[in-house]
């Protein structure tokens, strides 16, 4: 072997006058996936920045929350109108029975508030001192008793007449209620501020929710 044969030759290859042997050049194939990969790179991070292009300059986020909030607003707006066809219609003043005690020391009051009630337009029963079981025990303005089919229409209306007073229901079957004077008692609600919560009572306002406010 001449000392100018490249090693790993293994003498193969002699090297005769100025001329080497040539090697072989690596494949192009690496070299073309490896374009084709980049291309493809390329072309995905383009169609993204337009994509995110179109959404800067027209809006297509705001869009989509606006639709969602339309939808989320109609939806709200046929459960509260559900609710109100649900919910069961007051009786007038004129069609509830009051039975009115006195559950203090103070005499007349039973009197005084159911001719006061009678004016307003409420029909009175029972006038009188309280029972055993609530004279001298009622703390607060007043206690009004009724049925339990009355706690969302009777009494609720009983109630914009006298300001804080208990509900609270029995086992009676008839349609009157009780209205039992408490210590606290002073005078029933100005004639003026029990109308105005008999109309909104009449007609109650939708409560808004949190979502509402977007709409």
């Amino acid at each position: 072997m001449s000392m100018l044969t490249p090693p790993g030759m293994g003498g193969k290859y002699r090297i005769t006058g100025d001329k080497y042997p040539r090697m072989r050049r690596p494949s192009g194939r690496r070299r073309i996936v490896l374009a084709v990969i980049a291309s493809v790179a390329a072309v995905g991070l383009l169609g993204w920045g337009t994509l995110q292009l179109i959404d800067v300059f027209t809006g297509g986020g705001k869009a989509s929350a606006a639709g969602r909030t339309s939808r989320d607003c109609a939806r709200a707006a046929d459960a509260s109108r559900t609710s109100q066809q649900r919910q069961k219609p007051l009786p007038t003043p004129k069609q509830i029975t009051v039975n009115v005690y006195n559950a203090t020391p103070r005499g007349g009051l039973a009197k005084k508030t159911a001719g006061e009630l009678k004016k307003r337009g409420f029909t009175i029963g029972k006038v009188g001192n309280a029972t055993k079981a609530y004279d001298k025990k009622v703390k607060g303005t007043g206690l009004l008793l009724g049925a339990r089919s009355a706690t969302d229409t009777a009494l609720p209306v009983l109630g914009t007449q006298l300001a804080g007073a208990e509900y609270r229901s029995d086992a009676r079957r008839s349609g009157e209620v009780d209205l039992v004077i408490g210590d606290k008692f002073k005078n029933l609600t100005k004639k003026e501020d029990a109308d105005k919560a008999l109309a909104a009572l009449a007609k109650p306002e939708p409560t808004p929710s949190a979502s509402d406010k977007n709409c």
